[in-house]
């Protein structure tokens, strides 16, 4: 399997999500740059790594959306292969369109950098399958607009389609819409999360939570989400 690591100026987190693809499931994998995204079709899957794309200037995501590689990578999911977008990459997946809602400032309206309990509330799907349904994991966290915010109508949706495939377990202290934690789009090969797994692959560092997301893209590649 072949992972591209797409990287935005600003977007400082791709080497630990290049390092989390060889630690977990030691498949190949490339760090693409935004003018270089015409090729993405090569790859089994796309990382989006965190950071504050474009300096989050206008907002989180605002200016990544207007690259083409945004076009690019509008049309890899459409294909239906898989990708992912942690924090920062949540933020660019939800600009361009890909994925439904916004974001707002953290309630406490500072950055927050902490280790959140987060609940699998659909393991159904390519990103979760080597989760068990209701497992409680902690995966850190690093945000200053980790408030996802959808309205009600969005909200009814997600949950019909179980689109929702993580909630903060105890404490929503962002402040994130029914404690929203990250969602997949209908066809659930697109996956945005605010809590970041890649920092959770090895016990120096923090845990080994986030380790079974990847094995699960590994194991599950090309399957699409199940109601």
């Amino acid at each position: 399997m072949k992972f591209a690591v797409l990287v935005f100026p600003g977007l400082t987190c791709d080497l630990d999500m290049y390092h989390a693809i060889e630690e977990t499931v030691k498949q190949d994998v490339e760090y693409v740059w935004h003018t270089e995204a015409d090729q993405l079709d090569q790859f089994d899957a796309v990382l989006l790594p965190t950071g504050t794309s474009y300096g989050n200037y206008l907002r989180p995501g605002a200016l990544a959306k207007s690259s083409p590689a945004c076009k690019q990578l509008q049309a890899f999911a459409e294909s239906g292969k898989l990708v992912l977008g942690v924090g920062n990459g949540f933020h660019i997946l939800v600009e361009a369109g890909i994925l439904p809602g916004g974001f707002l400032r953290n309630q406490s309206l500072k950055f927050r950098s902490a280790r959140e309990t987060v609940r699998v509330e659909n393991n159904n799907t390519a990103f979760t399958k080597e989760y068990t349904q209701g497992q409680v994991l902690t995966l850190p966290v690093a945000n200053e607009f980790g408030n996802y915010y959808a309205d009600e109508q969005t909200v009814e949706e997600l949950k019909n389609n179980n689109q929702i495939v993580f909630t903060y377990a105890n404490e929503n202290t962002d402040g994130s819409t029914e404690a929203i934690a990250g969602i997949t789009n209908e066809k659930g090969n697109v996956l945005g999360m605010m809590p970041l797994p890649e920092r959770a692959v090895e016990e120096i560092i923090g845990g080994t939570d986030g380790t079974a997301l990847f094995q699960s893209i590994m194991n599950n590649r090309g399957e699409q989400h199940v109601n």
